[in-house]
């Protein structure tokens, strides 16, 4: 089961990712466009002297008390405000305080408006029946005009920028444009006014005075051309490449270089990802028709204020790049003792064990090392690095993986990558243990667990670590019962390691591969009658602070996170002992434990809570209480009730996403 840091940025019930204000979409990096240029925004007040946000803004004062300004040197100051339509309220109209939330989601969250996430979120740009409409109103300073618009990639109808303009109209002061930033944008108002609508638009023209071309984020890059369409699911993007978007992604991952064949807002999405990133970003008309001869080879692109090159790369400057990308000399390399060879207790661990089994394993060795009376950490026992190194070393797979890794395609192909890891966990998976080691496991179980279902758990060295967490990279196999079972789920997990996901985000995060060591937790399984997460903060609004925000699901935490149907979500509140409910549950059905090993999913009465009160108030004192054993580092905390009693299974540092 994931912890609640990497459930939080990708499943807690399928809710909502990031929103950007104005123009962007569900990935948004948080970092701005560029610092405020404080001539234009001298005069706006404190953030704490404004409201989160206002109904109706009725004069210049109350846009410029919401007002959140970007300067950017070549299309001047753009003091803009969010706006959120809540559809389901009868189209009420918040602007929102866009120096207090950076994006849409954070307002929509801190608020209690929304919790949704991922797929759910992502139907607020992609489908008729969304519930909220999102957009930014801006002042152009160039023309002394009010416009609003939407990220590029809102696939808005006529129909809904009908509702839009209608809800804005009576709520702002002045006269709106309709500032379009997409052919499907351009087609819905084109619609509309055939209708008689005669919604003014504001032309992207008027702005660049150059619609051919515009210099987002100058800069340069090396990668290989691609040509894309549009993204969707199945696509992969490989940090190596400079990519030409015909439609605006949503998602995007790290690459070398952005180019869009329409022209972008300087608030865009792309745009914000570019500068964080780093990268060349322009929008250069009919780029898929002008470079299709370059597509699938290494190019250098070059973004200028107002010109740029894309043209291939000299031979020697790709062999450097490539070269770069397979051996980087400043790699993270995480600390591991792989000497020591003991099976060893939880209760014998302690935090700076981690170096031998873990921080997920010594964690919890710490956590029992309190001796706390108001919850209990299931007994198990943790099969340390050496274990892992030994048997790699026993089925010759060292220079096979170093092999498979280093290849240029492996590093270059995405797809091929992923299939490549695929096929080294398969190796893992079918060597052999060394018989004295398989012994002493089945001997340890059989003395000292015999007949319980176990947990079999991933406590590698590349995760819980200051600023990088590992959340869900790594595979658990619950309820292992057997003794070929057992052996067989200690190499899943050792092979998880080469998981892709987990690949990516250590090669993003800049994490030397053949450093990382993957210990074994085994620990008695608890067939829970709940279980989740819990969160030493308020994880949607910073300020709320002391609060304990408790995610709950009935059953085993796995339904947590797959996060395919609703969970309970909680905020408590420790000085007042409030307890605000955000979501009920709408699960019909829970995971418990099959008899013959696994899990199985069984019907349960819907209407029913998940937690108590006393159940939530008793669970946030012990979730306070860990966070005193470790120095009041807030805590990302997995959970399970079984009969009214507290089990604890796992604490990690919260990292926020």
């Amino acid at each position: 089961m994931c912890g609640a840091a990497a459930f939080i940025a990708t499943i807690l019930c399928a809710l909502a990712t990031a929103v950007a204000p104005g123009i962007r979409g569900p990935t948004d990096n948080p970092e701005p466009l560029d610092k405020p240029d404080p001539q234009a925004n001298q005069n706006q007040p404190e953030k704490s002297a404004a409201p989160n946000f206002l109904e109706r803004l009725a004069n210049r004062s109350d846009f410029d008390l919401l007002a959140r300004v970007y300067y950017l040197d070549r299309f001047g100051p753009l003091p803009h405000v969010m706006f959120v339509i809540d559809r389901r309220s009868h189209d009420r109209v918040y602007f929102v305080n866009s120096n207090a939330y950076r994006f849409h989601k954070d307002f929509l969250n801190a608020t209690y408006l929304s919790l949704e996430r991922g797929a759910l979120y992502e139907q607020n740009y992609s489908k008729p029946n969304r519930r909220f409409i999102l957009g930014t109103i801006a002042y152009q300073t160039i023309t002394d005009k009010f416009t609003f618009e939407f990220w590029e990639g809102d696939q808005i109808n006529s129909d809904l920028l009908k509702e839009t303009f209608t809800a804005l109209k009576p709520s702002f002061y002045a006269p709106l444009y309709f500032k379009p930033n997409s052919i499907v944008q351009e087609l819905a108002v084109t619609q509309l006014n055939k209708t008689g609508a005669a919604l003014a638009i504001f032309s992207e023209s008027k702005l660049t005075g150059s619609p051919s071309y515009q210099a987002l984020n100058p800069g340069a890059g090396i990668g290989q051309l691609r040509i894309l369409d549009r993204l969707d699911s199945d696509t992969v993007i490989d940090r190596n490449q400079i990519v030409i978007f015909k439609e605006a992604p949503i998602h995007l991952t790290p690459l070398s270089g952005i180019i869009t064949t329409e022209p972008a807002s300087p608030l865009s999405h792309v745009n914000m990802l570019a500068r964080s990133w780093g990268i060349p970003n322009a929008s250069i008309r009919n780029a898929d028709k002008l470079f299709k001869g370059l597509e699938g080879k290494y190019v250098r692109l070059e973004v200028r204020d107002n010109d740029y090159t894309l043209s291939p790369a000299d031979a020697r400057e790709v062999a450097e790049r490539n070269k770069q990308w397979i051996k980087r000399g400043d790699l993270v390399t995480p600390k591991a003792d792989l000497e020591y060879d003991a099976l060893t207790d939880l209760k014998q661990q302690r935090a700076p064990d981690a170096l031998r089994f873990g921080a997920k394993s010594a964690n919890l060795g710490e956590i029992i090392h309190a001796n706390e009376t108001r919850f209990v950490v299931p007994p198990g026992f943790s099969i340390p690095f050496h274990f892992y190194q030994s048997f790699i070393k026993l089925n010759n797979l060292e220079e096979r993986i170093a092999s498979a890794v280093e290849e240029d395609r492996f590093v270059h192909d995405p797809r091929y990558r992923k299939a490549r890891l695929e096929e080294i966990r398969r190796w893992i998976v079918n060597g052999k243990h060394d018989r004295r080691f398989s012994d002493a496991v089945l001997a340890k179980v059989h003395r000292e667990y015999s007949g319980l279902g176990l947990f079999v758990r991933s406590s590698t060295n590349a995760e819980d670590l200051a600023n990088f967490s590992g959340a869900g990279l790594y595979t658990t196999v619950p309820n292992v019962r057997g003794d070929e079972p057992l052996m067989e789920a200690i190499k899943t997990v050792w092979a998880s390691i080469w998981n892709y996901e987990a690949y990516e985000a250590r090669e993003s995060f800049g994490m030397n591969h053949f450093g990382v060591y993957p210990a074994v937790l085994i620990q008695e399984g608890i067939d829970a009658d709940s279980a989740g997460v819990a969160i030493t903060k308020d994880p949607f609004d910073p300020a709320n602070r002391d609060a304990v925000f408790v995610n709950a699901k009935r059953g085993l935490g796995i339904k947590v996170v797959e996060g395919r149907r609703m969970a309970e979500q909680v905020i408590y509140h420790p000085a007042s002992r409030i307890i605000k409910v955000l979501t009920r549950s709408d699960d019909d059905s829970m995971l418990v434990f099959d008899d013959n090993g696994g899990v199985k999913e069984v019907t349960i009465e819907k209407e029913r809570r998940v937690l108590t009160d006393s159940l939530i108030r008793e669970l946030a004192q012990a979730a306070l209480q860990i966070k005193r054993i470790f120095d009041g580092r807030d805590q990302d905390i997995e959970w399970v009730y079984r009969r009214g009693r507290l089990f604890i299974v796992q604490s990690r540092p919260f990292i926020e996403q």
